[in-house]
């Protein structure tokens, strides 16, 4: 209760004693101040928390090419009477790079139960009653003479479904065997047991199962109730791979686009960064397969209407873990591989990576327009390595938009230097980003206020309201993180002639996988729920509107005013006026919208109320919808409308304009 207190002293809410529960706004309809573009609301993917592997990719067998730098993490070896070297790991690091360990086992007269693996998959494997999983193997068997007894089981060895291989001889060669089962139980965290029967040798790679109801049911895609989460909001653009992945904890662990694309087996996997980057929560296993690579990215951004919206390696790792950068003389590679990407999105089937996005079944233009050079980088050495970027991208593919980076955080003197020198560069948009408590995301909704309007567009890149302290792992997805979120954004679409774009992060966080702390989406093994924050980002984005309008009270914009904070736009396509309050107060207040410049309303209007009366509730899996929006429709009766918002509410207004 005292931190209850305290938040509302900081933030300015209303007392009982100054509770002014009437209020009159001026909504001037015909008066559009800013174009809010496409793109304003978008999503922030990185693999962090077990977002992709793990999460929203939906291999179910973790460590399925024995590239972990302990080559069977994930992998127990089963044997009912001990044979020294049954499964041996082998290197053919000359032959194959990219995928160079596989296993072998030796079968020697085992029936099954003698010998086998088990995999435990990412903190187990979810399995569904009744649906179809799907098995394969890479193989190489010089002779026949074994079978592969591929079952699913749960903690008290109940067998949840299964089948048979045999594998047919393969020559010299590798083959794929493929095999698919129905599970008959529900399960959060099972295992897969692979027992091996008969005689002969057998090397095996690429071992994996996938659930049949990937997202539009493509076979190694992804997580489906992931996805529809994404895709229930509509956003804007897609910003991938990340985050401090693009950077890599040095150069060697960077992110390679190159290197995620192409047939599966032939993706070479790295270290994820936050496999040990925090000691309070290390996750050794944590490794990207690339499974899901840049083509699924871009897909995955049509798939859901977004733009995409790529961020690249600048020459620089890190600069919290090594600081190591590329040498400017050796920068042409990594300025290369921009160049290449942005052919690979758009280029027609008969350029070099064009070609390749096409054999990889999209002959169609991805239709990219823009891509950051960079993620987080800072100082001098960053700006000298993006004025090269600038200069080859331009040169080549002037209509593409640059992101560029301003740095951690959104002030101090990192940040002055990039924003002073970025526009003095006439950067098209500067990334943002802000990890604040509530009370910094309450004061400056009007951050953007006196931005210039004919300067460099801004890119909310990164934000999310730290309910303790950034890194902390008590952060919570709390009513209060979430409802400031809500008046920061006011002032974000109030300045959509400054701001193009906005996204939260972390995106997805897997419940017994993560590595920090808040994040929008919570996911299991089966489940996945929205958080408080999460429904924010959703309203805003369905509730977007193409123009916004001008919106006061007393002549001055609603930003604070007796916890108040408000915005309005107009959608053109619909005829709509849409209007966004937050009630921030302990207080029930009663607010006068007077409408400029209608004729005439249509006589109901859609309320959708976001609200909870404790300011530290949090959704869950067994409350998901704890605090998620309500709608209902409200009579409109001649040109003032009046909207009450209940205390500690975010409340949406749509109404047609007839």
């Amino acid at each position: 209760m005292k931190f209850k207190l305290l938040i509302v002293y900081i933030v300015g809410l209303c007392t009982s004693a100054q509770a002014q529960v009437q209020h009159a706004f001026n909504v001037k309809v015909n008066a559009p101040s800013a174009t809010i573009e496409p793109t304003m609301w978008g999503v922030f993917f990185e693999d962090i928390n077990l977002g992709a592997d793990g999460g929203i990719y939906a291999e179910l067998v973790k460590n399925r090419s024995f590239e972990f730098y302990k080559p069977m993490m994930g992998w127990t070896v089963r044997q009912k009477h001990f044979t020294e070297g049954a499964v041996l790991v082998t290197n053919r690091k000359a032959e194959n790079t990219a995928n160079p360990r596989y296993i072998q086992v030796t079968v020697n007269n085992a029936a099954k139960g003698d010998l086998g693996l088990v995999n435990e998959g990412f903190r187990g494997m979810g399995i569904k009653k009744d649906l179809r999983y799907d098995f394969s193997v890479m193989y190489h068997l010089p002779q026949s003479g074994i079978q592969l007894h591929v079952e699913l089981v749960d903690s008290l060895g109940n067998i949840l479904g299964g089948t048979s291989v045999t594998p047919a001889p393969t020559g010299e060669g590798w083959q794929k065997a493929v095999a698919s089962f129905t599970a008959n139980a529900t399960v959060l965290k099972a295992t897969m047991r692979i027992w091996f029967e008969g005689n002969g040798i057998i090397d095996m790679d690429m071992i994996s199962l996938f659930p049949a109801d990937t997202w539009k049911n493509r076979p190694g895609g992804m997580r489906a109730d992931m996805v529809q989460m994404l895709a229930d909001m509509k956003p804007g653009f897609i910003r991938f791979p990340g985050g401090c992945i693009v950077e890599g904890f040095d150069l060697s662990t960077r992110y390679q686009w190159k290197k995620t694309i192409g047939p599966i087996e032939e993706r070479q996997l790295i270290i994820n960064r936050w496999n040990a980057e925090f000691a309070h929560r290390p996750t050794p296993d944590y490794f990207q397969t690339f499974g899901l690579g840049f083509f699924e990215y871009f897909q995955l951004a049509e798939d859901i209407g977004a733009a995409p919206l790529p961020i690249l390696n600048c020459g620089m790792a890190c600069q919290f873990n090594s600081a190591e950068v590329v040498p400017l003389k050796e920068i042409d590679p990594y300025v290369q591989d921009a160049l290449d990407l942005i052919e690979f999105a758009n280029g027609d089937t008969s350029s070099t990576w064009g070609s390749v996005r096409a054999y990889m079944g999209h002959p169609a233009s991805f239709n990219l327009t823009m891509m950051g050079v960079g993620n987080e980088n800072w100082g001098p050495q960053y700006l000298e390595r993006l004025k090269v970027f600038t200069a080859a991208i331009k040169a080549k593919y002037p209509k593409i938009k640059i992101v560029n980076s301003s740095g951690t955080d959104p002030d101090g003197e990192r940040f002055d230097l990039l924003n002073t020198e970025l526009r003095s560069m006439h950067a098209d948009i500067i990334d943002e980003h802000y990890y604040r408590k509530p009370e910094w995301f309450f004061a400056n909704a009007r951050r953007y206020d006196n931005y210039p309007r004919n300067s460099s567009k801004i890119f909310g890149g990164e934000y999310a309201a730290q309910s303790d302290h950034t890194v902390s792992v008590n952060n919570k997805n709390c009513w209060l993180t979430a409802l400031s979120e809500a008046a920061f954004m006011t002032g974000l679409e109030r300045n959509a002639d400054v701001v193009s774009m906005a996204s939260y992060a972390p995106l997805f966080a897997h419940v017994d996988g993560w590595q920090w702390t808040p994040d929008l989406i919570w996911v299991n093994n089966l489940q996945s729920y929205g958080t408080p924050d999460y429904y924010v980002q959703k309203l805003y984005a369905l509730n977007k509107g193409t123009n916004a309008v001008p919106l006061t009270m007393n002549d001055e914009v609603v930003a604070g005013q007796d916890s108040l904070y408000a915005t309005a736009a107009i959608d053109a396509t619909t005829h709509e006026l849409i209007v966004k309050l937050v009630n921030a107060s302990d207080k029930l207040q009663s607010n006068t919208l007077m409408l400029e410049g209608v004729k005439k309303l249509a006589a109901t209007a859609k309320l959708t109320v976001l609200q909870s009366d404790d300011l530290f509730s949090v959704n869950t899996f067994e409350t998901p919808t704890k605090v998620a929006p309500q709608e209902r429709e409200m009579v409109v009766k001649g040109k003032q409308i009046i909207v009450s918002t209940a205390p500690y509410s975010f409340t949406v207004l749509r109404v047609k304009i007839l």
